[in-house]
């Protein structure tokens, strides 16, 4: 089979109808032979989909991935259903390749597309919301409200709102964008002194760090204490504990554990 890169595009005028004829006819054709006969018919299949392979990535371009390398991936998935397609299957080959594409270019997108990584559940629910919000936009004249498309994916209305705000998250803002037309100041101007970060960050810790340390039971916040604070070696912890050092590393590497999954409970938690 041709390089999935090199196809060209000899069936672009072909009607859907006609496209539709053809492929079931090249289908059938081969899957009553093998060998190379059976992958030139399965390429011709490829090379008289391909525009539609190529239409589904095109709706993810201008995001922060290459519509080529967009294309590649669609094109390949396209020649994976043409090789999986059973005949016997009383289904339209399109009807039974368009989810696939459509789902590997999702999935590309969302591995490769996010500069900053947002939740899961916004990564799956933002293609799906843009999905929806091209659809609305085809069939009536306004333009689609986060409410509308809440209503029809059968989703909060506060989670479309989010999804659709990780759009900086594919292409994040330069650094020397001008903050107004007015004003020759830059983004980059509100980013805090690097030489008062040390002392900020500290403070962040400590805030994110009290209520959960809180949580903690009374054994294992004196732990912690005597180990970070009064810089205790875990040798003399375990004698002021009455256990072994083994021990007192285990117990530590737990509560450490404990904390950070606490951390990141926090974390989704903040993001609704």
């Amino acid at each position: 089979m041709a390089r999935i890169g090199s196809l060209s595009h000899p069936h672009d005028n072909v009607s859907a109808t006609r496209r539709r004829r053809l492929t079931a006819r090249l289908l059938q054709r081969a899957s009553e032979c093998e060998g190379d006969e059976r992958a030139d018919l399965i390429e011709e299949v490829v090379l008289l989909n391909l525009s539609v392979a190529e239409t589904i990535a095109a709706r993810y371009r201008d995001r922060g991935l290459a519509l080529e390398d967009l294309q590649q991936v669609a094109r390949a998935a396209l020649v994976r259903a043409a090789r999986q397609y059973d005949v016997r299957r009383d289904q339209d080959f399109l009807a039974y390749a368009i989810p696939s594409i459509r789902g590997e270019v999702r999935h590309y997108f969302r591995d490769h597309g996010w500069v900053v990584r947002p939740p899961r559940r916004l990564q799956d629910l933002r293609p799906r919301v843009l999905d929806e919000r091209d659809r609305q936009r085809g069939d009536t004249d306004g333009s689609p409200t986060d409410a509308s498309v809440a209503a029809a994916l059968g989703v909060p209305e506060r989670d479309v709102t989010e999804a659709m705000s990780t759009e900086g998250c594919f292409t994040p803002a330069s650094l020397d964008v001008p903050l107004g037309p007015e004003t020759s100041a830059t983004l980059g101007h509100l980013l805090p002194d690097p030489r008062a970060a040390g002392d900020q960050d500290a403070a962040e810790a400590r805030i994110t760090l009290q209520p959960v340390l809180r949580r903690l039971k009374p054994r294992d916040r004196k732990l912690l204490q005597m180990r970070f604070e009064e810089e205790m070696t875990q040798k003399e912890i375990a004698a002021c504990f009455g256990v072994t050092q083994t021990q007192i590393s285990r117990l530590l590497a737990r509560v450490l554990g404990d904390l950070r999954e606490a951390l990141s409970d926090e974390d989704m938690s903040a993001l609704g």
